[in-house]
């Protein structure tokens, strides 16, 4: 059967170039250097052929991410080749896409019940006529279909609520329903996306070594990157991301998979979106690869 999936966008959230930002890997970007290539907020499109297609979280960038991506092109007059999306959780940068598919085309939105619970609550996203998109809430460990013959499976993955859900002290490694990750099978081939994690568990890692192609959270390289940049006052941990470098890092704690290995939801100011950088050679030397808009992953 196969299973192919799209990176519709690689960055995390605000994108890159962030709207507002003149860091040093930012200020590349709008000079128009050559070393570095724009990048919308993550997303992932996958499917067993050429359509129909699931989404993996709905970004804010998701209408000219669909543009971007022929195989997302309407067929006939109002047909979307979207079946689903599925959401690892309830972020600004995870849900506010999803408005983007309000015309009245019918898709089925996917999650646990705790991020329905925050769409649910907010509502703006009653734009999505119930008689259109329906809502089927997913346990963690529950196998269930998706269009084209794939199945799937949510897994809790150490994080947090959603930043407009956080009380004053926030537990930022928690394994709740409120962050998850998506396993992907043709029934042969395993595909993991995790753009967020706190830290890699023994029980993670375990998941994620029987996966052929890993996608994870790549958002900064290093703990106090916005802090020492001056672009934020928070560590990546607090924010609920592990850093790619450092102790406890997903280079350390994923070194030794098997699986094809890429890092995505990466943020505007992560060297690693310079080609030739120090940062980018040394995950380059590690087996990792960085995720850009439009590639393509065929099993």
């Amino acid at each position: 059967m196969g299973l192919t999936a799209i990176v519709l966008g690689a960055a995390a959230g605000g994108g890159f170039p962030q709207w507002n930002c003149n860091c040093d890997v930012c200020r590349l970007a709008w000079a128009g250097d050559s070393r570095v290539r724009a990048r919308t907020q993550a997303s992932l499109a996958v499917s067993s052929g050429h359509q129909p297609w699931t989404l993996l979280n709905a970004s804010p960038d998701l209408r000219a991410q669909i543009q971007a991506n022929p195989a997302l092109h309407p067929r006939g007059l109002r047909a979307s080749p979207i079946a689903s999306v599925v959401l690892t959780g309830a972020e600004i940068d995870q849900t506010a896409g999803l408005l983007n598919l309000r015309e009245r085309s019918p898709f089925t939105i996917m999650a646990t019940a705790t991020t329905l619970a925050a769409v649910a609550d907010n509502t703006m996203f009653g734009a999505l006529a119930p008689d259109v998109v329906s809502r089927c809430a997913i346990f963690p460990g529950q196998r269930f279909k998706l269009a084209g013959g794939l199945e799937a499976e949510l897994f809790m993955v150490p994080g947090k609520v959603p930043l407009y859900l956080e009380g004053e002290n926030p537990e930022t490694a928690e394994e709740t329903a409120a962050n998850v990750g998506v396993e992907i099978t043709d029934g042969n081939k395993r595909l993991a996306y995790v753009p967020g994690a706190a830290a890699v568990t023994p029980a993670l890692r375990q998941r994620l070594s029987r996966a052929d192609v890993i996608l994870f959270d790549g958002t900064l390289f290093t703990d106090d990157e916005m802090i020492r940049t001056g672009t934020g006052t928070k560590a990546g941990r607090r924010m609920g991301h592990m850093p790619i470098d450092g102790e406890g890092g997903s280079l350390g704690a994923l070194q030794g998979l098997l699986a094809r290995k890429i890092f995505v939801h990466i943020n505007n100011t992560n060297p690693i979106l310079v080609d030739g950088s120090t940062e980018r050679r040394r995950v380059e030397a590690a087996g990792w690869e960085v995720a850009e808009d439009g590639m393509e992953i065929v099993l």
